[in-house]
């Protein structure tokens, strides 16, 4: 996902800024690029690889999470974010999400009661 640009941040309405930073939003947006990476680099492994059995339970947990709108897209759920990254889910980061769908840099695909973020 590409960072934020300073135009873009001017253009966010100030409603939905509150008093986060440009940096704070990019930091988030790191933070999400290496959650996609972790989760797309265990997904890539060849199936027959030795993999650990925390890891094959994350692999079939991503493969359950695909849905028919998400196939062929970079997606995430909150349970990716906690488990690649050290962010908190709280109102903030929910704040902060909303501000990139905004941008256009992630949509949302609910159901199956979960909330998927795709990378567009």
């Amino acid at each position: 996902m590409p960072f934020i640009t300073s135009d873009e941040f001017n253009g966010i309405p100030a409603y939905m800024k509150s008093r986060l930073t440009y940096c704070q939003i990019n930091d988030v947006i790191k933070e999400i690029n290496k959650a996609v990476l972790s989760k797309y680099k265990i997904l890539h492994q060849p199936k027959k690889s030795t993999m650990s059995s925390a890891t094959r339970n994350l692999y079939h947990r991503f493969i359950d999470e695909e849905t028919k709108d998400t196939k062929g897209h970079y997606f995430i759920v909150e349970a990716d974010i906690k488990e690649f990254t050290a962010l908190k889910i709280d109102k903030r980061f929910h704040v902060m999400l909303n501000i990139l769908r905004h941008c256009r840099r992630l949509s949302e695909v609910r159901g199956g009661g979960l909330t998927r973020y795709v990378i567009t």
